[in-house]
């Protein structure tokens, strides 16, 4: 399946910023990078140190191309027995209902409360993402995974583009996004490395994904995005912050050290605005939540009842920071919007 001429247009190689052909292997830059592509969806990695191991998982399933596993479950997030299931459970009958490899992945990518959904998810947890209306605005999703970002964009108006490393996520993603009829296009990516032309997106947008790099790989993705944005585009990012009461709680479980590989760095408002406004442009805060990352209203059906409490005190804190906003240095998730001058 070819690339779509429209995300065509916006791509270019991610190691010199060169645009790319398509060609029967895939696409091609004029150094003589190649990039496959599998079932329409560009992949953009290469040797290179990856963020997430699964990144190395997806390169070698790319490059093989097609196999006896059309999922690429070797690709996603989940331990060996659930990918075992899941196999047996796909070749076993069709899928029907709620996506299969999205019923697993949903504890994966959305935190420890909703790992209660794993395997019994009955709807797309949707949320609501906190930007205005689109009106057919371009708007890139971070580590998109499964792609409920990028749905929620897409149904405000924007035309997405998501990118992550996994490529059976970024699968799942356009079977979810083409069954809802959305304008979502989808790579696999490195967010440090972003595979997209200078000035292309009106919109930079990314959740729970940021905050498991390094401060090095980090400030590379944040130096992306100010390269990728438009004059005028602006980033809306979630954060951790230093000082949230879970925060607090999970540092000191690891005796306040930075942490290693996929852990999550905690940064301090003030660190956050210094990197943001050197690599983007001005830069405020908004709260997400307290009493843990990930929480979001939207969700509150599919909550238990000691859940659906934390969230309600979440949002009348969250709502009351809008007067107080000191409340946002306690918070434990923030988001942070960037305007490119």
């Amino acid at each position: 399946m070819p690339v779509e001429p429209e995300l065509l247009d916006l791509l270019a190689c991610p190691v010199h910023g060169e645009s790319l052909r398509e060609t029967d292997k895939g696409l091609v830059c004029p150094r003589g990078h190649e990039y496959p592509v599998i079932d329409g969806v560009p992949v953009f990695l290469d040797e290179r140190p990856q963020t997430i191991g699964i990144a190395e998982h997806s390169l070698r399933a790319a490059k093989a191309g097609a196999h006896d596993d059309p999922y690429f479950l070797g690709t996603i997030g989940i331990a060996d027995h659930e990918r075992a299931e899941l196999s047996r459970q796909l070749k076993s009958a069709p899928e029907s209902g709620v996506d299969p490899v999205i019923s697993l992945l949903v504890g994966a990518t959305n935190g420890i409360a909703y790992k209660h959904l794993i395997g019994t998810l009955q709807d797309y947890p949707i949320p609501d993402i906190r930007l205005p209306a689109g009106n057919g605005a371009i708007l890139l999703d971070i580590g998109c995974n499964w792609g409920r970002w990028s749905i929620a964009a897409a149904r405000k108006g924007y035309r997405t583009i998501g990118i992550d490393p996994s490529l059976g996520a970024v699968l799942a993603a356009k079977r979810l996004a083409a069954k809802m009829g959305l304008p979502c296009r989808f790579v696999v990516g490195d967010a440090r490395f972003l595979p997209l032309r200078p000035q292309s997106v009106d919109v930079v947008f990314s959740y729970s994904v940021i905050q498991h790099f390094s401060r090095e790989d980090a400030s590379s993705a944040i130096r992306e995005v100010g390269r990728v944005l438009r004059q005028g585009g602006r980033s809306l990012i979630q954060m951790p912050t230093v000082f949230g009461l879970r925060c607090l709680y999970h540092q000191a479980r690891r005796g306040f050290t930075d942490g290693n590989g996929f852990d999550v760095r905690y940064w301090t408002i003030p660190a956050l605005r210094d990197l943001f406004g050197k690599c983007v442009g001005p830069t405020s805060f908004s709260v997400d939540c307290f009493f843990g990352i990930g929480l979001q209203a939207s969700d509150l059906h599919m909550m238990p009842l000691p859940l659906k409490v934390i969230i309600g005190a979440s949002e009348a804190l969250r709502k009351t920071s809008r007067w107080l906003p000191q409340l946002r240095y306690v918070a434990d998730s923030v988001y942070v919007e960037s305007v490119k001058p």
